[in-house]
């Protein structure tokens, strides 16, 4: 069985596949990958379905060290760079990985988030339905450290893969009027929609933590706390919006301005500290127009992953003949 030795990796690394779902009635984070889109490439590649889980790094890569075996794996994330055995695979493609070669995740220079995926997946305990880690409760274990062992559940070692350009919304990040909407003043609501904010560095798995022009409330802020959930922009005591992300409560206390549309959370979990977020307010069936378009790109992506030609290996070369025949030299 073939097994990835962590050699190094960021505080933040965890396991992470779709989410835990059906439990946050009983205060049960959902977790999950925080870009989804990018877990699924990564599995896409290797050849798996979209529910495996993935390795997801927050900033800072991993080295890992392949034991007991060869297998195929793949990096997806935006701007960051896969090596095994001190060899560059180029964006988009997965690789094999052989017994006793290292592989390299580079840090994540154009974000925050990237995820490897192993072919066949890895063979990991389920905990409510999925093998996501959250952190701060325990539930599905504990980040990664040096020495863990991530065992491949049944290692794929098909032909590797490409995928063609994938193609990425851009502009502001749009989102629905929230429950509270009418909590704050018409001058909030428009500083919302015009102004641009900047992720601090205090940003984590479970909000996106914003700093920029305060938001007035035209209520007082004490009310009953009710149900929150990915996308919901919050806006405490200091007026500081920020975003909640896929480790989020289940309920809070602070009123929500607006929701952040599904078609975009994971380009806005995307974005480093120090970077700049504007926002758009949009109707529930643009958001829902929304959703299918970015549903749409994402299938068409997939759909041009295609198989790569087979590379020589030195051993392959050594039996092969290449000679035929003689040729007489001058």
């Amino acid at each position: 069985m073939t097994v990835l030795k962590v050699i190094e990796c960021g505080p933040g690394t965890t396991l992470q596949d779709r989410g835990r779902f059906g439990f946050r009635r009983f205060g049960v984070a959902l977790s999950g990958a925080a870009d989804g889109a990018s877990a699924a490439l990564a599995n896409a590649l290797a050849g798996n379905p979209s529910s495996e889980a993935c390795v997801e790094f927050q900033l800072a890569g991993g080295r890992f060290s392949v034991e007991r075996g060869d297998a195929i794996v793949a990096l997806a994330g935006p701007d960051c760079l896969l090596s095994i055995g001190g060899r560059t695979v180029p964006p988009g493609r997965s690789a094999t990985a052989l017994n006793g070669d290292v592989i390299a995740a580079g840090p994540v220079r154009g974000g925050v988030f990237a995820y490897l995926a192993i072919g066949g997946g890895f063979d990991l305990p389920d905990a409510m339905g999925s093998r996501s880690v959250h952190v701060r409760s325990g539930i599905g274990g504990r980040a990664l450290a040096p020495g863990d062992l991530l065992a491949a559940k049944a290692p794929r070692l098909g032909k590797t893969q490409e995928i063609g350009e994938l193609k990425t919304s851009d502009g502001p990040i749009c989102f629905v009027a929230g429950p509270q909407y009418d909590h704050f003043e018409d001058e909030a609501k428009s500083l919302l929609a015009t102004s641009r904010f900047t992720v601090r560095s205090d940003s984590d798995r479970m909000a996106c933590r914003l700093s920029g022009p305060a938001l007035p409330r035209a209520r007082n802020a004490n009310f009953v706390s009710d149900g929150v959930l990915p996308g919901s922009i919050q806006v405490p005591g200091d007026g500081a919006p920020m975003v909640l992300l896929r480790d989020c409560p289940t309920t809070g206390g602070y009123p929500k301005i607006g929701t952040v549309i599904s078609s975009d959370l994971d380009r806005l979990a995307q974005i480093a500290p120090g970077g700049t977020v504007r926002f758009f307010e949009v109707t529930l069936n643009e958001a829902i127009a929304s959703a299918h378009r970015s549903n749409d790109r994402l299938r068409r992506a997939y759909a041009s992953i295609r198989q790569l030609p087979s590379t020589p290996t030195t051993a392959s070369l050594l039996i092969a003949n290449l000679i035929d025949g003689a040729t007489a030299g001058s």
